[in-house]
C-alpha cells in the first residue's frame, strides 16, 4: 500500500456512502415499481462527495477530484429543488458550497507541487491518469444528464440514461482501480448491480407506458 491504512478506510467510507445511496434508492424503487429519486439519495451523494474529495487529495489522485467536481453542485441542486435545504442552517449550505473551492485552492496553492504530485505521480502513469479521468468523467457526466433532464421536467428525476452512464463509468473505474491497485475504488463500485437493476426497471416502465399509449 502506498498510503496509510486510515486513508483507505476514509475512502472506503466515502465509497460506502455512494454505494448505500444506490441500494436505498433501489429499494424504494422496487417498492414503488418504478425508478424514484428520493431526497436521501442526494444527501448521501453530497456527503460521500466531500469524503471522496478528501480521499482523492490524500491519495494525490486527480481523477477522483475531477470526478467529484463534475457532480458536486448537481447534488446540491437536487437537494435544493426538493426543498430539503429549508431544514438546514444557512452556514452549512455556505460551507458545503465552498468546500470544492477550498480543496482546489489547496491543490493549486503550490502549483509546481500539484503538477509533480498529482499529474506526475510515479504511482499513476499519465496514460492511466487519463483513463481514470475518462472513467470518472463518464460516471459523473450522468449527473449532468440527470440535471438537464430534471430541469426540463421541473422535478428531480433519475432517467434511464443516468443509469446507463453509471454502469459504463463504473466498469471503467473498476478497471482503473485494479490497475492502480486501489481496492477502495474497486469495492466501492459494488452498487453497479443496482444500477443495472434500475436500467431494467426503467425499461419496464417505458414498455408499460408504451402499452398504455397504444391502448
Amino acid at each position: 500500500m502506498d498510503s496509510p491504512l486510515w486513508v483507505y478506510i476514509l475512502g472506503l467510507i466515502g465509497m460506502a456512502l455512494y454505494g448505500v445511496r444506490i441500494v436505498v434508492q433501489w429499494y424504494m424503487s422496487e417498492k414503488a415499481h418504478k425508478v424514484v429519486s428520493p431526497g436521501i439519495y442526494w444527501v448521501m451523494s453530497s456527503i460521500g462527495a466531500v469524503v471522496l474529495y478528501i480521499y482523492g487529495w490524500l491519495r494525490k489522485d486527480f481523477s477522483i477530484i475531477f470526478g467529484e467536481s463534475v457532480g458536486y453542485y448537481i447534488y446540491m441542486w437536487n437537494i435544493s429543488i426538493m426543498g430539503l435545504y429549508r431544514k438546514v442552517p444557512k452556514w452549512v449550505i455556505v460551507v458545503q458550497a465552498l468546500f470544492p473551492v477550498f480543496i482546489l485552492s489547496l491543490l493549486l496553492w503550490d502549483f509546481p507541487a500539484f503538477v509533480s504530485g498529482f499529474l506526475h505521480n510515479e504511482n499513476v502513469p499519465l496514460w492511466l491518469l487519463l483513463f481514470g479521468v475518462l472513467g470518472q468523467f463518464t460516471y459523473e457526466i450522468r449527473s449532468v444528464y440527470q440535471l438537464v433532464y430534471s430541469v426540463r421536467h421541473k422535478e428531480s428525476i433519475l432517467p434511464l440514461g443516468h443509469w446507463i452512464l453509471a454502469v459504463i463509468g463504473s466498469v471503467m473505474i473498476i478497471v482503473y482501480g485494479l490497475i492502480r491497485l486501489d481496492w477502495v475504488l474497486v469495492i466501492g463500485q459494488f452498487a453497479v448491480v443496482f444500477s443495472i437493476r434500475n436500467i431494467i426497471l426503467s425499461l419496464k416502465e417505458k414498455a408499460e407506458a408504451a402499452k398504455e399509449d397504444v391502448s
